[in-house]
C-alpha cells in the first residue's frame, strides 16, 4: 500500500492505469472453448465440467426436487435476508419504469416509444469461491420486471455436482425455473449459441472471472448482446477529515477481499487520515478469512495524496471508479460533481456491501474506468426500445417538402419520390 503525495500530468494517469493482463493466450483458449461448445453442444459442456470442475455430470438442468431441497437447507435468518434485499431491489427497479407518450411534433404528426422486454436472457452467476447469490436478485429482479418471457440461469456446481443452496433459493424466490450446472466461458459459449438443453439467448448478463469476461467479450464481436464489459472488481474512496478511519479500512478491504486482481485507492488531501487509514487497514486484515487474497490485492491499492478537494474530485472523475464512497462532511454536494463513477455511496455510514447486497441498487457495474461511458445494470438493461410514428395526410404535407429536399440533396431519389407519390394523390 504505497502514499503517492500531488501526482500531477503523466504520472497521474499512469498511476490511474488499472494492471494490465496478457490477453493474447487467454484469448486463444477461450476462443477454443466457444467453439468446442458451439460444435458438440452438450457433449462439449459436460467435457468441460469434467476437466475444470472435477465433476461428471449426467444432466446439466437443476430438477425440482434439487431446488426444494434448497429450500429446506437455507436457515430462517437467510431467508429472512434475501427477501428483504429483494424487496428493495424490487421497489428500487421497479421505480425506473417510464410511462411513454405520444409526442405530436407538428400537426398532424405523432410519435413515441413503447418499451418490451429483451425476450430470451442469460443470467450468469458465479458460484467458486464466493458463490453470488445476490447477484441472482440483482439480475433476475429486473429481468422479471420487464417480463422477459425466457430467463436461463448458468452457475458451476461443486465436485458432487450440488450448486450452493443460496443460489438456487434467491432463483426460486424471483421465479427463475431453467437453472443450469454450468460455469466458466462454456456456460457463455452455451448461452450465446445454444445447446440441445440450454437454449439460446439474445442478451448475456453477470460477472465472472477472466475467463468468462473474456468469453462474453468474444461472443459480442460474433453479435451477441452482453450487459457491459467488466473486469476485476474496484473502489475508489474520497475521504476527509470527517471520516471513521476504520470504516474506510473496512470499506477497502471489502472490495479487496473480492479477489486478487481487485484493486482500491484511497483519495484525500489530509495526510494524517491517509496514514490511519492505512494502519486500520493493516489491523483488520489479520482478522480477515480471506486475508491472503485481500493482501494481493492490496499490492495493486494506492492511496493518493492531493493538495484540495477540487484536486481529489478531478482524480476520481479520471479514474471512473465501479464504486465509490465520499466519506466527506459535504458528501451529497460533492457527489454532484462526479460525472465519472459506476455507484456512489454518500456519507460515513453508507458502505459500498449496502449497495451489494440490499439498499436496492444494483451491483452490476462497469468496471475498468468503463463508468465514463456505460451506466450499471438497471431496468433499461433488460428492455429495448421501438419507436412508433402515426402521419396523417396534413402532417404529410407539412413536412413533406422539407423531406423532398433533403432527400434530394442526399442523391436518395427513391427515398424522395416516396414522399412525392403521395402528396401528389388528390
Amino acid at each position: 500500500m504505497k502514499i503517492y503525495k500531488y501526482p500531477k500530468g503523466k504520472n497521474l494517469s499512469l498511476l490511474l492505469t488499472r494492471p494490465l493482463m496478457d490477453t493474447g493466450l487467454l484469448e486463444e483458449k477461450v476462443a477454443k472453448i466457444l467453439r468446442e461448445v458451439k460444435s458438440k453442444g452438450d457433449s462439449a459442456l459436460k467435457k468441460f465440467s469434467l476437466q475444470f470442475d472435477q465433476v461428471k455430470l449426467k444432466t446439466l438442468q437443476v430438477s425440482d426436487a434439487e431446488i426444494q431441497n434448497a429450500i429446506l437447507q437455507i436457515s430462517p435468518d437467510l431467508k429472512n435476508a434475501i427477501k428483504l434485499a429483494a424487496k428493495n431491489i424490487k421497489t428500487f427497479h421497479a421505480s425506473q419504469s417510464e410511462k411513454y407518450k405520444k409526442v405530436e411534433t407538428t400537426s398532424g404528426v405523432s410519435c413515441w416509444r413503447k418499451a418490451v422486454g429483451i425476450e430470451k436472457v442469460g443470467l450468469y452467476i458465479p458460484g467458486g469461491t464466493a458463490p453470488l447469490f445476490s447477484t441472482v436478485l440483482m439480475l433476475g429482479i429486473p429481468a422479471a420486471l420487464a417480463k422477459c418471457k425466457e430467463v436461463i440461469l448458468c452457475t458451476p456446481c461443486d465436485k458432487n455436482g450440488k450448486i450452493n443452496p443460496a443460489i438456487l433459493y434467491a432463483a426460486s424466490l424471483v421465479g427463475i425455473k431453467k437453472i443450469y450446472k454450468v460455469g466458466g466461458a462454456q456456460a457463455i459459449a452455451a448461452m450465446a449459441y445454444g445447446t440441445e438443453s440450454i437454449e439460446q439467448v439474445y442478451k448475456i448478463f453477470g460477472p465472472g472471472n477472466q475467463y468468462v469476461t473474456c468469453a462474453k467479450q468474444l461472443v459480442c464481436k460474433e453479435g451477441m448482446a452482453i450487459d457491459m464489459p467488466a473486469g476485476p472488481s474496484e473502489l475508489a474512496i474520497l475521504a476527509d477529515s470527517s471520516c471513521e478511519p476504520a470504516f474506510v479500512a473496512a470499506d477497502l478491504l471489502s472490495q479487496a477481499e473480492h479477489g486478487a486482481d481487485s484493486q482500491v485507492i484511497l483519495i484525500s488531501q489530509e495526510e494524517k487520515v491517509i496514514n490511519k487509514v492505512k494502519q486500520m487497514v493493516l489491523t483488520q486484515l489479520e482478522e480477515l478469512p480471506r486475508k491472503i487474497i485481500a493482501k494481493k490485492a492490496l499490492e495493486n491499492s494506492k492511496f493518493i495524496l492531493v493538495k484540495n478537494l477540487k484536486e481529489g474530485i478531478d482524480v476520481v472523475n479520471a479514474y471512473a471508479p465501479e464504486h465509490l464512497i465520499i466519506a466527506c462532511k459535504k458528501a451529497e454536494a460533492i457527489g454532484e460533481k462526479i460525472t465519472n463513477a459506476g455507484s456512489v455511496f454518500l456519507g460515513n455510514f453508507t458502505p459500498e456491501s449496502a449497495g451489494d447486497y440490499a439498499s436496492g441498487t444494483n451491483h452490476t457495474l462497469p468496471t475498468n474506468a468503463h463508468a465514463r461511458a456505460y451506466s450499471g445494470v438497471s431496468l433499461d438493461s433488460f428492455l429495448k426500445k421501438i419507436t412508433f410514428q402515426k402521419i396523417t395526410e396534413k402532417g404529410l404535407n407539412k413536412i413533406g417538402l422539407a423531406i423532398e429536399i433533403m432527400a434530394a440533396t442526399e442523391q436518395l431519389d427513391a427515398h424522395k419520390n416516396a414522399v412525392s407519390i403521395r402528396l401528389k394523390k388528390k
